[in-house]
């Protein structure tokens, strides 16, 4: 009998792969058993979550009317918790140095051809003012594993460099970080540099993928958000980078990642990001299993409905199409005006000192992006007052889970939209904003909540900034 606990500290026993077999010999059994699905359906419309079983029997059901119905939920349970409000990011490449030999990435250390390179502090400075001058407020940074050229320290400095810089109106509110799993020490000096949410993404078909390399211990790795909320780190991040090898092994994978921590420390991964693999230096997405679209949507559609309370991201490796329908699936955070590259966003590289991690398919500029989803009917948001209110892990869940949240996240995200539109915006994007800030605030339920937001977004338009609830 194989031990499946998700309580437990170890890896293999938290995320069992018996488990995950046995789920999903359970979901090809029942595909088409309609009494099967519209039990787990039923379940599902509590809003409350299905477990990493259940959600593959959904991602496996072959029912056109249940299949409708999945979609249909998944948009109701965005809707509920994350109404119109999309949460925007961009990414910051600081180095690409890595001594790994992960098969599905460009940095890989057998990558003779790439070009390396590091930011000094002074580049960062310059990166930060660049995509401060866009309009971004928060940001994901990115580097490899190398102990020599990334050492902590220099991770460190970094995030210390990026909140300093204020320039005209602009400043960086929150540093999520996305770099290699490390010690409970490491992480306690994260928390204490005052990041957002620690980022890790978890292949769970692993070996083949992962070589050579400190990120070939498989434990070491998938065990690195217990060590990083043991630090303190209230906020973790989930992924899988969807195509590398079977995609309904990883979804149920991640799921059961993401019950491990809500059993263990009472509170799931503050997001969920869905990447999916695509062309990049040296990597052909063919020969590692790429997924279509139609897949892709119903992962996104799945897992909203088995994690509703987590943010979902999406990056700019998918086309603005994919985009456009998966943030009605489930998605709640977009990068915009994103760049891969390592000192991409102050001068766009050249082609062949390509250092860039994968191929971007949305190319607009923030200002595109925020157009769109603006036209879209969306409330782009650049908040990032919970975070820096305390209203983080546990905390933050049950005022999601309750719903009271809303009385915070709705005035947030068009406040910051209206410094985003004052500082930052085309006139056309203005003239949509404003009309969308002036419909959102009159759907606001509490009248003081009403009237103190209405009463920020006029001090914002007469020069003042950072207000939040």
């Amino acid at each position: 009998m194989y031990k499946y606990d998700p309580k437990s500290s170890i890896a293999d026993e938290f995320i069992n792969d018996a488990e995950i077999l046995e789920s999903l010999a359970y979901a090809r059994e029942n595909k088409a058993n309609k009494q099967v699905i519209d039990a787990i359906l039923q379940k599902a419309r509590e809003m409350k979550g299905i477990s990493h079983k259940e959600a593959a029997v959904l991602l496996e059901c072959e029912l056109e009317e249940e299949n409708k119905e999945i979609e249909k939920l998944a948009k109701e349970i965005k809707e509920r918790f994350y109404g119109k409000r999309i949460v925007m990011f961009a990414p910051l490449y600081l180095s690409n140095y890595c001594i790994n030999s992960c098969v599905y990435c460009p940095y890989h250390v057998k990558n003779k051809h790439i070009a390396r390179k590091k930011l000094s502090q002074e580049e960062i400075k310059q990166e930060v003012i660049a995509l401060q001058d866009m309009g971004h407020k928060r940001l994901a940074i990115e580097a490899g594993e190398d102990p020599e050229n990334n050492p902590l320290e220099y991770i460190l400095e970094s995030i210390r460099t990026i909140y300093s810089i204020k320039h005209k109106n602009g400043a960086i509110r929150r540093v999520n970080v996305n770099i290699a799993a490390t010690s409970v020490e490491n992480y306690k000096k994260l928390k204490d540099a005052g990041i957002g949410t620690y980022i890790l993404f978890q292949e769970t078909s692993y070996k083949e993928l992962h070589p050579a390399g400190p990120k070939s211990d498989y434990a070491y790795h998938t065990e690195a958000m217990d060590r990083a909320m043991e630090a303190g780190i209230d906020d973790v991040g989930c992924g899988v980078l969807f195509g590398l090898d079977k995609y309904r092994y990883e979804l149920v994978g991640i799921i059961m990642h993401a019950e491990h921590l809500e059993a263990k420390f009472g509170v799931g991964p503050h997001t969920i990001s869905v990447p999916r693999v695509c062309p990049a230096d040296d990597i052909d997405p063919e020969e590692l299993n790429a997924i279509p679209d139609e897949i892709f949507e119903k992962i996104v559609s799945v897992i909203r409905i088995a994690v509703p309370y987590t943010g979902m991201i999406v990056s700019t490796r998918e086309s603005k199409a994919t985009r456009e329908k998966v943030l009605d699936l489930g998605i709640s955070q977009i990068s915009g005006g994103s760049r891969t590259s390592v000192g991409g966003y102050v001068e766009e590289e050249p082609e062949e000192e390509n250092s860039a991690q994968f191929d971007v398919s949305d190319r607009r500029s923030l200002d595109e992006v925020v157009n769109w989803l603006l036209g879209l009917g969306y409330i782009p948001s650049f908040c990032t007052a919970c975070y820096r209110e305390g209203r983080t892990g546990d905390r933050f869940m049950k005022l999601l889970k309750s719903g009271q949240i809303v009385n915070c996240c709705q005035p947030n995200a068009l406040m910051t939209l209206k410094e985003y539109l004052e500082d930052y915006a085309s006139a056309d994007t203005k003239e949509k904003g404003e009309k969308v800030i002036q419909e959102q605030l009159e759907i606001i339920t509490n009248p003081v909540v009403k009237e103190k937001a209405k009463e920020y977004i006029e001090n914002i338009h007469e020069g003042k900034r950072d207000f939040r609830f």
